[in-house]
């Protein structure tokens, strides 16, 4: 019989374990039952009486023991957590809120400011620091409620990064997040023994399948540290005793970029899993920390997953699990084969690179709350399409090309950003790469490669270019002809570059920008004048007006 995040509770009502443990409480497992036990009755003695509406609670917190909790208590209340991420705007909160029908938000005590906004805008929002709120949730039975909840239940509506679009609210039933999580601890050997280091945000799928979950099935240690800290990893790692952590984006370049000590080896950590990382981070995080690293492909809707073998190439994503295919997206057809040279680049990028798709299942994919277009364009005769661009080779390991949203198109020609990404990411003084596309003043595009690098005014532009002609990794046209430098880059909450800022701001940004007028022209710094000029220019081809700049104006 399948599980549910409240039968798995259920479970360790009498378990005496240490559950969860942020920096300031811990609770074993049977305290942690009883807490999640008082929030849950709380929610449902407070719920109006006959209620109609969806039984949606939003939780607004950190990574701290108080929303471990809250995530248990809707669990054994049947009702439905909806994960809202406090790094958007409060318009963005707003929206996200009202799309997924959130009947009260719980808030934490760091999101005073956003509660007091969200409660303006209509919404009931409970402070877990106002002491009458904290009374009569303490004030409940600390016996869980007798509430029948099933595998196919809703558990969580967990929204999408939004990296490249408007963030979709993806349904998580009890059933899926729970079979995720008993797969992890198989496949990790996490037990009991071992301790998590959840420092992803709880709001998003990776913190609670890859982190949260686990934990919970095998009855280990949940350690909270508030929020992810590049600088402070390793020192927590330490302090909070953790043989386990997860990672999603570029998590590990930040730790990477952190300096190294002589001692950072001598740690209790044993695996980290997650996806996201490159090749050349994984091999310096595993030798660095002394420990294993395993990197996946997977996505908030679930419906396709790679793992990475022993045998997998350096750059690719792994074995697909199920019938995956690489379709043309225009005829649905089998891409070609990729053509791999012996330095690893692909030879037919045109012919060879399509649509990841699930054809034998949907994959489990769940859909999305209140977005029945979205739903069809997802799911199409019962193939699941990623929307992720990738290609395979001969011996049937694929390889990540980005978002179909993130096609570039350069003089008549259709490029991909990952392949892109992954050369100039080798580069060693590059920490994270990102490629999107800028207008051209003629037609299509132009790259733009936004490099986080750890001294913009050191970077040697001109070096680094030729560093990429003589890996003759890239054409012509896949060189970038803008590089953009900066410390960090925008990113979202679970450290994905976030690329519709990139490509909103495209040149207009205060950060510096390197820049060749013509691809045979030398490489110098883009001022104001040539911000201006190029806006001009683009605006002339699009039948628009601009005004002048006065100075490096972000966007």
């Amino acid at each position: 019989m399948s599980q549910t995040i409240a039968s798995l509770l259920l479970a360790r009502r009498d378990d005496d374990h240490l559950a969860v443990v942020d920096r300031n409480r811990q609770l074993t497992w049977a305290e942690h039952v009883a807490a999640s036990a008082r929030c849950a009755n709380w929610l449902l003695a407070t719920r109006s009486v006959g209620s109609t509406a969806p039984f949606h609670v939003g939780l607004l917190m950190g990574n701290a023991v108080a929303h471990s909790v809250w995530l248990g208590g809707t669990a054994l209340a049947g009702a439905v957590a909806v994960g809202l991420n406090a790094t958007r705007s409060v318009a963005e909160l707003v929206r996200d809120a009202r799309h997924a029908d959130v009947e009260r938000i719980i808030a934490g005590p760091a999101h005073a400011e956003l509660a007091e906004a969200l409660a303006s805008e209509g919404f009931t929002v409970h402070r877990i620091d106002a002491p009458d709120f904290s009374e009569s949730v303490h004030a409940m039975a600390s016996t869980p409620p007798d509430v029948v909840v099933e595998p196919d239940d809703l558990f969580m509506l967990i929204f999408t990064s939004g990296t490249t679009s408007a963030p979709k609210a993806v349904r998580c039933s009890h059933g899926r997040i729970c079979g995720s999580g008993a797969m992890l601890p198989l496949m990790l050997e996490l037990t009991a023994a071992d301790t998590a280091y959840v420092s992803m945000p709880l709001f998003h799928s990776n913190a609670i399948i890859a982190g949260w979950t686990p934990m919970l099935a095998v009855g280990g240690t949940i350690a909270l540290p508030g929020r992810f800290s590049a600088s402070g990893f390793l020192d927590d790692v330490r302090t909070f005793g953790a043989t386990y952590a997860n990672y999603v984006g570029k998590a590990l370049a930040h730790i990477l970029a952190t300096p190294a000590r002589s001692d950072d080896g001598d740690n209790p950590l044993r695996v980290v899993f997650g996806n996201e990382a490159s090749d050349r981070d994984i091999a310096r995080f595993s030798h660095r920390f002394d420990c294993r690293v395993v990197d996946g492909y997977g996505s908030t809707e679930g419906g396709i997953a790679c793992l990475r073998t022993p045998e997998t190439p350096r750059g690719s994503l792994g074995i697909g699990m199920g019938d995956i295919h690489v379709l043309d997206p225009e005829t649905g057809r089998d891409c070609a084969v990729a053509q791999i040279d012996a330095a690893g680049r692909l030879r037919n990028a045109t012919a060879a690179i399509g649509e990841l798709v699930r054809v034998d299942s949907d994959g489990g994919f769940e859909g999305y709350w209140r977005n029945e277009e979205a739903d069809r364009e997802r799911v199409r005769g019962g193939h699941f399409h990623s929307g992720d661009l990738a290609y395979r080779d001969a011996a049937g390991f694929l390889y990540f090309a980005g978002r179909i949203s993130e096609w570039l198109r350069v003089d008549g020609e259709n490029l991909a950003a990952a392949p892109i990404e992954r050369v100039l990411a080798d580069h060693h003084d590059v920490i994270t790469a990102a490629v999107v596309a800028v207008p051209d003043m003629d037609a299509g595009d132009q790259l733009l490669a936004a490099l986080q690098v750890a001294d913009p005014q050191a970077f040697d532009v001109r070096a680094f270019d030729a560093w990429l002609q003589v890996r003759g990794d890239l054409s012509a046209k896949a060189r970038p002809r803008f590089v953009r430098l900066a410390t960090s880059l925008p990113q979202t909450a679970t450290n994905k570059v976030d690329r519709r800022a990139l490509g909103v701001q495209g040149w207009n940004t205060s950060d510096l920008i390197w820049w060749r007028p013509g691809r045979d022209d030398a490489w110098r710094a883009l001022d104001n004048a040539d911000r201006t000029d190029l806006d001009k220019r683009v605006a002339d081809r699009l039948g628009r007006d601009v005004e002048d700049h006065d100075g490096g104006s972000p966007a």
